[in-house]
């Protein structure tokens, strides 16, 4: 083989190989991150996040949720933990955000989910709507002509 041509090849090579480890070790930790859970996500959940589950998810709430240990701990820990409503009656205290109607729906096992007519904050349920749960960062949204405000608290490690 020509030297000229092996040279650079070799140098190609050497770095595919490089950037590949690199990416691979990215790749591993992040998945070694571990969630630190508070001790109340291990309490049974109670009868209105249970109706909260049922409306969002309907007869896949055993299949989907019920019979996944991981994926119901993470739902309590929303539920429970991470998110706030806020009644912010100081216009000078309030944000611009997402207003809650710009939300989509999360109907994928209740096709005929309705959104509700007016905001109540004592049964509003979080999880009807495609929040930004679990993406960097708090979010914010507020819940169309009222003062008030939805917090998605970001996910402590």
């Amino acid at each position: 083989m020509n030297k000229k041509l092996f040279l650079p090849l070799v140098f190609v090579f050497a770095l595919l190989a490089i950037s590949q480890g690199y990416t691979q070790s990215i790749s591993n930790s992040q998945l070694a991150k571990v969630i630190n859970y508070p001790d109340n996500v291990k309490a049974p959940l109670t009868s209105n996040e249970m109706k909260m589950l049922k409306e969002v998810y309907g007869n896949q709430l055993q299949n989907n949720v019920l019979s996944k240990p991981q994926r119901l701990k993470d739902i309590k820990h929303l539920l429970r933990n991470r998110i706030e409503i806020k009644l912010v009656s100081d216009s000078k205290n309030q944000k611009q955000c997402t207003l809650l109607s710009q939300v989509p729906l999360f109907d994928n096992y209740v096709k005929d989910l309705k959104r509700d007519a007016s905001f109540n904050p004592r049964n509003f349920n979080p999880l009807k709507y495609m929040f930004k749960f679990f993406s960097g960062g708090p979010h914010m949204y507020r819940a169309d002509n009222t003062n008030y405000f939805i917090i998605i608290k970001t996910q402590q490690l």
